[in-house]
């Protein structure tokens, strides 16, 4: 569980600097459509949430684990959310 743990903050903590890089050089480049890109970004990070969760559910050993896990999992990403919006608003 704290392999799953480790690589579910791994996989938030890289959608995070992805957002914030990826907002940067779109505001220096092209402000106009930084609605574009907080819309695909939102979409990209939800799926990747969820397909993460899934998978950690999947692959958990018994159902406590996986409560436990997909928990956990939300609370990180509410965080890296609150952060990275933080970060750029």
């Amino acid at each position: 569980m704290v392999l799953a743990v480790s690589l579910s903050a791994l996989l938030l903590t890289l959608l995070g600097v992805a957002y914030v890089k990826g907002y940067d050089a779109v505001k220096s480049r092209s402000p106009g459509h930084l609605v574009h890109f907080y819309l695909i970004m939102a979409t990209v990070r939800m799926l990747l949430a969820g397909t993460a969760v899934a998978l950690l559910v999947l692959l958990a050993d018994n159902r406590a684990d996986a409560i436990r896990l997909a928990i956990t999992f939300i609370i990180m990403y509410v965080a890296m959310m609150v952060i990275t919006l933080w970060l750029r608003h």
